[in-house]
């Protein structure tokens, strides 16, 4: 602190040099012994006479005082001065910053980075060795300069889920033996394991948390009880009252994401939980994504919805109505029971319930429709319904399906059934077979309780096979399956009730339902329903509570899915399997959120309000404009300060271009060549292209002959392509498909010569195929281009061998799956010749994913912008990558030129063969 200021500095032996401006005052006031004065009468002739040109005796007091004011902010700039001063807190070995990281820290995530980052530069300046440690994805345990983290910190974000004690236990046993301090930014939240952890770091030196007092706050899963959508808030901290809101989000009728219902709630003082009720129409619930609390960036301020929320109409038809006293005995009675929680039953003629368009129709016993009904029902599949039918009495009796099948059931049906002590009969009721993989009910146990007394049977049929989605322990089929349009057709060959079956006894009856996808939100035994099935990820949630693609990532089992943590590998979000959707939140019904508790030998203090800045910068800065201003007010006592300034106008004048040279160098024309990047709509990917080319442009004038012009970017939709000899095309999941016109200019450029290289940017997760985003969606861009036939980069194509001998291809990734236009059938090796005769014509394509313009990209004064790699053998990468980019070019301008045989001698000399 100086004067009560706060500032400080690094360096403050150099303010000592203020001492010497009263040294430099004197000298500058000094003024030349004074000449000897003589009379001459000639002098009364010049009294009145006034020069225009005037040179005072000396220098102005206020010149001289700017310039020592300039000289001084030189001195205290130079002296590393700092605004608000971080008071020394002790400690010069090495620090450790440590950092919850967790979805709880994403509220103030922007003021923990810039703590951070002050925390960097006051390490940087002690001399200080860093190590940086996000405890819910720890790295090695290395300590750094702290410049070198400050290059990654924005790199460094929340993740929506905690620090497990395991990780912590692993960063524990890390530090053991080592001598360091430690800053800890703490979420508030209590964590297992952090007891453990905290032991290890004091252990190794002094720890100081940093914890902000207003707690975490988070939505646990929406539940739907009595027609309304309940929701329940839960916070850490309980001293105060709060109130918040929760937004309800999903897509209006016009497919656009807006607020659909808003829902107070309040925390009373001392509460952890607030809970409210949200009352919606059915339609308007079933359109809702998810829930957030308004102006909470976090995950765990966010709960997604899924099919819970959207209770399935079905509507029940049976063949027969009940009979008085005997409920038991009524087609309709267990299926009731088994949807009355779970969906909105509709019951009625099948012709008024039509209209009402239901998710799931079911026909219990019901043999014939009339043409009217059978045509309306059909139409109703065809957009997407499920028709679910249970066999029994009469429909056992009808000629129904015999000897062709009818359109709504999934097989033809024998004469009669199958029953205990009948015609065809066994000699005991049938057990039921273990589910095949290929079944929606794969995985679900079978009760051994569980008997078939009586079922219609299915007459043999080629496509009988790959039907049958449940069995008996005879092999013979209790549960067929068709498919008619977008919906589908089930038939159960026992009845609905316990007449023919035990089935409708047994929890594995709702189970089967559930899969169906009857049901629509899970139940108590939810666990049993997940065995055997594998969910893949839609969408997940990032620290922020950001929804994310997630379809590049692999499958989940659901025994996983709902017993597993949230980690790197189960991450929060929207899981699909078939006709299903679940969703995995941050918090489940069980979490409590309890605030963190330190011992009294650890310090706890809040983020910093006011952090140090260097004002340096500044103040040499302003010693430039001083002296700037030196030189004009020096003219300006001279009395030349007129004359320079006409000089600088004309300098000006004659260093700036004309608009005509400007104009001249934006010509394509006059450029000799030029490569082009297509314009994606994607800024960032954009401009990493053009870095891209900039870069292989640079490494194209330095190692060969040719000279490119600066790289362009290409709008499909308004450039002419005609005078780019390749385009670099990368790959973005939600680029617009160009118009009619563009891709009719696109096939003329592939026709007359051009190369377009296709980048899908995914190799290092998708190794390049449709299992990711961006590869359906350069299936999708390619679909109008006259492409010819594609095949894997062979070993001898001439794109191995046009500058470089190459046998990869890498890019910032490094997958070997390039493809280009495939060979000519004919295409033989010839005894004695190392390659084969190729086609003479340039590859119109190339398909790739390695994300080749990441690898080339440089900035102007040529440092790579992207890291390809680690250490040389990245380098090497980056390297392979220019070389790939040079073979490419060279390829598009030559030709096969470097496939004809005279070059074999060469080639194999350089290949040591």
């Amino acid at each position: 602190m100086i004067l009560g200021l706060p500032i400080g500095f690094t360096a403050p032996w150099v303010l000592a040099a203020l001492a010497l401006l009263p040294i430099l005052w004197l000298i500058l006031r000094a003024i030349p012994p004074a000449p000897i004065r003589r009379r001459f009468p000639g002098v009364v002739l010049l009294l009145g006479l006034s020069d225009d040109d005037t040179v005072t005796d000396r220098t102005p007091w206020w010149l001289l005082l700017l310039r020592m004011l300039a000289l001084a902010a030189v001195i205290i700039g130079l002296a590393g001065p700092l605004l608000n001063p971080e008071k020394s807190q002790g400690g010069k070995g090495p620090l450790l910053i440590a950092m919850d990281a967790s979805w709880a820290s994403a509220a103030d995530w922007e003021a923990r980075r810039t703590m951070v980052s002050a925390l960097l530069e006051e390490a940087a300046r002690d001399g200080r060795a860093v190590s940086l440690q996000r405890l819910n994805d720890p790295q090695e345990l290395r300590f750094l300069p702290a410049d070198s983290w400050a290059s990654r910190l924005a790199g460094v974000l929340p993740q929506p889920w905690a620090a497990t004690p395991d990780q912590m236990s692993a960063l524990a046993r890390a530090t053991d033996g080592q001598r360091f301090d430690t800053i800890w930014l703490s979420d508030g939240v209590a964590r297992d394991g952090r007891d453990t952890l905290l032991d290890a770091l004091q252990a190794a030196g002094s720890v100081r948390v940093v914890q902000t007092g207003q707690g975490a706050l988070g939505l646990k899963p929406s539940t739907f009880e009595d027609g309304k959508v309940l929701l329940t808030a839960t916070r850490s901290e309980s001293a105060l009252a709060r109130d918040i809101t929760v937004q309800a989000i999903g897509q209006d009728p016009g497919g656009a994401e807006r607020v659909l219902a808003t829902l107070p709630m309040t925390f009373e003082a001392g509460e952890n939980e607030a809970t409210n009720a949200l009352s919606l129409p059915a339609e308007l619930r079933a359109r809702i994504s998810r829930f957030e609390v308004q102006g909470l960036r976090s995950a765990g301020a966010v709960t997604l919805s899924d099919d819970s929320l959207r209770r399935r109409e079905v509507a029940l038809i049976a063949g027969r109505e009940d009979r008085e006293g005997l409920q038991l005995l009524s087609p309709l009675h267990y299926l009731r029971q088994a949807l009355v929680e779970n969906a909105d039953v509709l019951e009625g003629a099948l012709t008024d319930l039509l209209p009402a368009n239901p998710d799931v129709i079911v026909l219990a016993d019901v043999a014939v429709l009339s043409e009217g009904e059978e045509a309306a029902v059909l139409d109703w599949l065809d957009k997407g319904g499920l028709l679910l039918r249970f066999a029994g009495p009469r429909l056992a009796a009808s000629e129904i399906s015999r000897t062709e099948e009818d359109p709504l059931l999934p097989v033809r049906l024998r004469a009669g059934g199958r029953s205990v002590g009948g015609a065809m009969s066994w000699g005991e009721p049938k057990s039921l077979a273990p589910f095949p993989e290929d079944s929606p009910f794969f995985g679900l146990e079978v009760p051994e309780e569980v008997t078939v007394t009586a079922q219609v049977m299915a007459q043999p049929d080629p496509t009988l096979a790959s039907r049958v989605i449940a069995s008996l322990s005879d092999g013979t089929p209790l549960v067929t399956r068709k498919q008619i349009g977008q919906g589908q057709v089930v038939l159960v060959h026992v009845t609905a009730n316990a007449e023919w079956s035990g089935l409708p006894l047994s929890g594995l009856f709702v189970q089967m339902l559930e899969r169906l996808a009857v049901l629509s939100s899970t139940a108590a035994d939810l666990q049993d329903r997940m065995a055997g099935t594998i969910w893949q990820p839609l969408k997940v949630l990032d620290g922020f509570g950001r929804l994310e693609d997630g379809q590049s990532l692999p499958g989940v089992p659901g025994e996983n899915l709902l017993s597993g943590a949230i980690s790197r590998d189960l991450r929060p979000g929207l899981y699909r399997d078939g006709d299903r959707l679940l969703a995995l939140n941050v918090l489940d019904a069980e979490t409590t959120l309890a605030p963190a508790r330190w011992p009294l030998s650890v310090p706890v203090e809040g983020l910093r309000g006011a952090v140090s800045k260097d004002l340096s910068g500044y103040l040499l800065a302003a010693a430039l404009i001083l002296l700037a201003a030196d030189v004009l007010a020096s003219l300006a006592v001279s009395g030349r300060l007129w004359g320079a300034r006409a000089a600088a106008v004309l300098a000006l004048a004659v260093l700036m271009p004309t608009p005509q040279a400007q104009a001249q160098s934006n010509d394509p024309l006059i450029r000799e060549m030029v490569l082009a990047h297509v314009l994606t709509g994607n800024r960032t990917v954009d401009d990493t292209a053009r870095a891209g080319l900039h870069g292989l442009t640079e490494t194209l004038f330095f190692r060969t002959s040719v000279e490119p012009g600066p790289p362009a970017s290409v709008d499909l939709e308004r450039d002419e392509l005609a005078f780019y000899p390749i385009l670099y095309w990368p790959i973005t999941p939600d680029q617009p498909s160009p118009s009619r016109e563009a891709y009719a200019r696109l096939n003329d450029y592939l026709r007359s010569g051009g190369m377009i290289l296709f980048d899908t940017r995914d190799a290092d997760v998708a190794r390049f195929g449709a299992a990711s985003p961006n590869g359906r969606k350069l299936q999708s861009l390619a679909a109008g281009l006259d492409i010819p036939p594609l095949d894997p980069l062979p070993a001898d194509h001439v794109l191995t061998r046009t500058f470089y001998l190459l046998q990869d291809f890498p890019g910032r990734y490094d997958s070997r799956d390039v493809w280009v236009e495939a060979a000519p059938p004919d295409a033989e090796l010839i005894e004695g010749m190392p390659f084969r005769n190729l086609n003479d014509g340039v590859t119109p394509v190339v398909i790739g994913g390695n994300d080749w313009a990441a690898a080339w990209a440089m900035d102007e004064r040529g440092n790579a912008l992207f890291p390809v790699g680690r250490g040389r053998a990245g380098e090497r990468q980056r390297e392979l990558a220019y070389r790939f980019g040079v073979n490419l070019v060279m390829h598009v301008l030559t030709g096969n030129y470097k496939s004809d045989q005279v070059h074999v001698p060469a080639l194999l000399d350089r290949l040591g063969q």
